[in-house]
């Protein structure tokens, strides 16, 4: 019999799945505060943390009910693969590890950047990364080589720029870095990372309640215009109590075009 307890949790503004970048890499310096349990003498267990740049979080993925055996990772182009040759948060035991930037210790309080997981995630262990024994810049990738990620650049037209602006005021979603993190792994239509063809030929991506609508010239991906993910129905369904969410997104297309 194994006993886990957590040491404590971690607050952040990603709040949903779909709002956690897929690895501290991508996270792009998005912050987050560890906060450990009060009366465990965890005050004497910080000491000396404070002199490391990076530490490993060992940690639970507490919004997944099952595992699955065989997954389809968001940079696979050859189908699903075995759960044990993945970073799929669906294992049959939900334990999660990154790399986080160590910011500073505050009391019971570890501030911490490029944090990939989400508000509330439970702490199960906290170990400094040591480059000399962790790193090995060698190692070969797997399926995964050669590494994708930087295989794209992804650029935005003055429109899709001044949208963006717009929507970062109104709302805490990292829209474009969740954007550049899903488009530099490739365009091309797939399912979990939610690329699909629209009709007139032009890509679409969704990220959360948005969708981004995006040319591709060989390895160069041009994003051309937002547009808001509900259907024109659907706003004016909700015209009369709205929810804050509908209130975005009816002010959204009011200024920027019909929702498509």
């Amino acid at each position: 019999m194994l006993t886990l307890e957590p040491i404590g949790v971690l607050r952040c503004p990603q709040q949903t799945k779909v709002e956690a970048p897929r690895q501290p890499a991508a996270a792009d310096h998005l912050e987050g505060v560890i906060e450990l349990s009060a009366s465990r003498n965890f005050e004497h267990a910080l000491e000396d943390l404070a002199g490391w740049p990076r530490i490993w979080v060992i940690f639970w993925f507490h919004h997944n009910a099952g595992w699955r055996p065989k997954v389809l990772p968001p940079r696979s182009d050859s189908g699903r693969k075995g759960v044990f040759a993945t970073r799929s948060p669906h294992r049959p035991n939900p334990l999660g590890l990154s790399v986080l930037r160590l910011e500073r210790v505050e009391g019971l309080k570890v501030f911490v950047r490029d944090v990939d997981l989400l508000d509330g995630t439970p702490i199960l262990d906290i170990k400094p990364y040591v480059p000399y024994t962790d790193a090995f810049p060698d190692a070969e990738g797997g399926w995964l080589a050669p590494d994708p990620i930087a295989d794209y650049t992804v650029t935005f037209s003055a429109e899709a720029e001044a949208q963006m602006a717009w929507i970062a005021t109104r709302s805490p979603l990292p829209l474009r870095e969740r954007i550049e993190t899903t488009l530099k792994l490739g365009p091309q239509p797939h399912p979990y990372r939610r690329i699909k063809a629209d009709s007139d030929g032009v890509m679409r991506l969704a990220v959360q309640d948005w969708r981004v609508r995006f040319e591709v010239a060989g390895r160069a991906i041009h994003v051309l215009a937002l547009r808001s993910g509900y259907r024109p129905s659907q706003l004016a369904a909700d015209a009369a109590a709205p929810s804050e969410a509908i209130r975005l997104h009816q002010a959204f297309t009011a200024g920027w075009g019909e929702a498509r």
